[in-house]
């Protein structure tokens, strides 16, 4: 029986030759880096939309790349596995200074902070009506149950809540934590933030700006973390996962409260929406590649029979590290 970690010589003369030119070896520099779709891909290496599919068709047909079709765009990344091990090792070892991927990187930075801006005016548009906002889905308070239901009773020491908002989950599982932090990159969020948890007296959470794909904490430093309703508005969600389970401890919980798989395609302009859901089996993957294992899934349909309205999924992750009695850092202090 074949080692499903190994190539056959046939098989690794194919991913050599796909790998093999220019396009497709940029293409695939890109893709060692966060997730792509045709549009970033044209605009990134200046070529035409018809190239550059032809491009990852068959970089996708040699095992290379996955597609994920989402509404209307599909989503590539590179594969697991053997065939994706040798795109990873090849991107390592090409010159950091190729002023060709320089260029590409430069692009795909620029892309990336146009699409975080044009998230910031949406958040800062609607900070004051966020939480008046969710009638797009299953009701606050039937998500807000399920969401207690998950945890349980039991009292836990420190909580992290990525994308805080308003500041909603701060209040809500003030029962349950003895110290949290809510992090956000819109300053408008924030600032309605701090005035919701003064109004509540909630002197043992704080605030805090910060970068989700870059988080200013200490690692293996909270009990539960919390993401809510936040990755669909990101291009790249399995790089935000991953900097949570960092910050989990051994043993910690990680709360995931997103959409379900859907068509609304207007989100995409009209809620800066980046993807239109997630699946179950694309989010366990996600987790397994973390050490986290999946406790619990939740679907919360929507009374009304409206096909405008979404479904909410939960998902309840463990870091399934062992527990140990060596000491944790300050959750609260910043790190560089």
């Amino acid at each position: 029986m074949a080692d499903e970690q190994t190539l056959s010589v046939d098989a690794t003369l194919n991913t050599l030759r796909a790998i093999g030119e220019a396009t497709r070896l940029r293409l695939i520099a890109l893709l060692a880096e966060s997730e792509l779709t045709v549009k970033d891909a044209t605009e990134i290496l200046r070529q035409s939309q018809p190239r550059i599919s032809r491009h990852l068709k068959l970089l996708a047909e040699a095992g290379l790349i996955l597609r994920f079709p989402e509404g209307g765009w599909v989503y590539y990344r590179l594969a697991d596995g053997p065939a994706g091990d040798i795109a990873r090792d090849l991107v390592a070892r090409i010159s950091a200074e190729d002023p060709i991927l320089i260029g590409d990187q430069e692009r795909f930075k620029a892309i990336r902070k146009a699409k975080a801006e044009e998230a910031a005016a949406y958040f800062a548009s609607k900070a004051l009506t966020w939480d008046q906002e969710r009638s797009l889905h299953a009701a606050d308070t039937d998500v807000e149950k399920a969401m207690l239901e998950a945890l349980g009773d039991k009292p836990f020491q420190t909580f992290l809540d990525l994308g805080t908002g308003t500041g909603r989950l701060l209040e809500l599982l003030s029962d349950h934590y003895v110290s949290a932090l809510g992090i956000d990159a819109s300053h408008d969020m924030l600032a309605v933030a701090r005035a919701n948890l003064s109004r509540a007296g909630l002197s043992k959470a704080q605030v805090r700006y910060g970068d989700i794909y870059a988080l200013n904490v200490p690692p293996r430093s909270f009990d539960v973390v919390a993401i809510h309703q936040v990755l669909h508005f990101l291009d790249d969600p399995a790089r935000a996962l991953a900097e949570a389970a960092r910050a989990l401890r051994p043993g910690g919980r990680l709360l995931i409260i997103d959409f379900a798989p859907h068509e609304l395609e207007f989100l995409r302009e009209s809620h800066a929406h980046r993807r239109l859901g997630f699946g179950h089996e694309q989010m366990e993957r996600w987790l397994e590649t973390l050490d986290l294992d999946l406790e619990q899934v939740t679907d919360l349909t929507p009374q009304e029979n409206d096909d405008t309205k979404l479904t909410v999924t939960l998902w309840l992750a463990q870091d399934r590290r062992v527990v140990t009695d060596l000491p944790v850092a300050d959750p609260t202090r910043e790190v560089a």
